[in-house]
């Protein structure tokens, strides 16, 4: 790892990196596999180039293809109470919430359970394998473009945390049969956070470029330089809006309106966060009878069966998380729009961890398909998905796009630290 020197008296053959985090710029020249360049203000990470990142991730993604074709056609969990055997799969708790209405939770499930993964691995074969073609497709920039929003949308670890808090709750009162298609989650889980470590998406542009797919800018005005958000290549721009050359979307000097959109998302977020711990998650139906429990109660019961260990796990993705998230985003807006000096530095890293772990608070919902999809034994015992669970996934997917929409690099142009 090494630090990139600011901008002084840049050379032609160097790069321009710009860090997405404080706006800072750096000359770079080229640099061997195994580097990870870091900004020299505020710490953030410029460039990343493991070793064959190219045959190590399409291995990975050929590997996780498999696993999810596994895991969606194999045994995955079993239900055993009083002789009576209920077997579900990945989808089978999405299918029960979609015949209770509840189908945008549904959809949120199968996205990022099922959709994304799938769509994330598949886009990787093909641009990998696209690049290695006598003649790639030229369409290789666009799919590796769009591969870039899926990520934060693929929460197969998140689902495994799901399917734990699942299997703990359900282990007190029946025995559970763990199939074959709930290890090959396991290693896919492995296998998905293998490929962010080893995919370095400035490879493949670059590889792109090789192969005649796209063309490097030649820079000779670096007056009008701007980053692009999507591919990270510095480029020169004539007004807002105008594409990238290397990726093709869409570039501005900062994000849109970003402290508006913001505001706008965090204050949605607040308001539904209210309802999201105030209306009932869910409800246990036993022998004709049910008693509905929110986040708070079912935290509660956790705590009195003794499982302290879990409940405060799920007390702090499901309560901690978001209130820190939706609070974090508030002091960053508010010190922004004061011009605030006050550790830059640390807010940076701030807002790094907010956009990181939001996503983490989708354990609850995950647990509760795997119950509804399991638990379906009629008079005998029943779960069902309540009307709280909407508000607590609205809240995580709000707060998650209100975080993409701050743009950090605010806070040090407010402080005067950029030009």
């Amino acid at each position: 790892m090494t630090q990139a020197p600011a901008i002084d008296d840049p050379e032609p053959h160097m790069h321009i990196l710009e860090c997405s985090g404080c706006g800072l710029r750096h000359e770079i020249g080229a640099l061997p596999p195994g580097y990870l360049v870091r900004c020299r203000r505020c710490g953030g990470p410029l460039l990343n180039i493991p070793f064959n990142s190219l045959q190590r991730t399409l291995a990975l993604a050929i590997t996780g293809l498999v696993l999810v074709l596994i895991a969606n056609t194999m045994p995955f969990i079993s239900f055993n109470i009083g002789g009576r055997i209920q077997a579900a799969n990945m989808i089978t708790g999405a299918l029960v919430m979609t015949d209770q209405g509840l189908w945008p939770l549904a959809a949120v499930v199968l996205l990022t359970t099922l959709v994304a993964p799938v769509l994330k691995l598949g886009a990787i074969c093909y641009v990998l394998l696209g690049l290695r073609a006598l003649r790639p497709p030229h369409d290789l920039p666009l799919i590796f473009r769009w591969l870039e929003f899926l990520h934060p949308w693929s929460m197969i670890e998140v689902y495994l945390l799901g399917i734990l808090v699942a299997y703990v709750k359900l282990s007190a009162i029946a025995s559970l049969e763990i199939g074959v298609a709930c290890y090959a989650l396991a290693l896919l889980m492995v296998v998905m956070v293998a490929i962010d470590f080893v995919l370095s998406p400035e490879v493949v542009w670059r590889k792109m470029e090789e192969r005649g797919l796209i063309k490097r800018p030649v820079i000779a005005d670096r007056s009008h330089l701007v980053l692009c958000e999507t591919c990270d290549l510095v480029a020169p721009i004539d007004g807002h809006g105008a594409a990238c050359p290397r990726c093709g979307s869409q570039r501005h000097f900062r994000k849109r309106e970003s402290l508006t959109r913001s505001w706008a998302l965090v204050i949605t977020a607040a308001i539904l966060y209210l309802p999201a711990n105030m209306l009932p998650i869910l409800t246990v139906i036993s022998f004709g009878r049910g008693e509905p429990d929110t986040i708070l109660s079912g935290i509660k019961g956790l705590f009195l069966a003794g499982m302290w260990p879990l409940a405060l796990l799920v007390f702090f993705a499901s309560i901690t998380v978001p209130f820190l998230k939706i609070g974090g985003l508030v002091l960053l807006l508010i010190t922004t729009q004061r011009r605030s000096r006050w550790r830059l530095r640390d807010r940076t890293l701030l807002y790094r961890i907010v956009e990181s772990i939001g996503r983490w608070s989708m354990i609850d919902i995950f647990m509760l398909s795997i119950l509804a999809g399991l638990v379906r034994l009629g008079s005998i015992a029943t779960i069902e998905p309540g009307v709280g669970a909407i508000s607590f996934a609205a809240v995580i997917i709000t707060t998650m796009f209100a975080a993409s929409a701050f743009d950090p690099r605010l806070m040090w142009d407010a402080a005067g630290e950029n030009r």
